[in-house]
């Protein structure tokens, strides 16, 4: 399996995870062509502007996720990872 593929199933399933995990307003998988950082992005969009919830962060350090920094926006935190 090439690693592209690998990744890409890695980035799939912290989006699942994270969508079962907190409120969430939109998950995307985003290709390294579509992404702004040129790798697999997941980018989360979560309910709340607290910061980034531990079931998040838990759920990137186990798919090997690195989080990029992100602003929140009025209720709104934004997350960005990336392989």
């Amino acid at each position: 399996m090439s690693c592209t593929v690998e990744e890409r199933k890695r980035v799939r399933r912290a989006a699942r995870a994270i969508q079962e995990e907190v409120a969430t307003e939109s998950v995307d998988v985003l290709a390294p062509s579509a992404s702004q950082y040129g790798e697999w992005t997941l980018s989360d969009v979560l309910r709340g502007s607290e910061g980034v919830p531990p079931e998040v962060l838990r759920e990137l350090a186990l798919a090997g996720l690195t989080l990029q920094p992100t602003p929140s926006q009025a209720e709104y935190q934004h997350v960005a990872a990336t392989v």
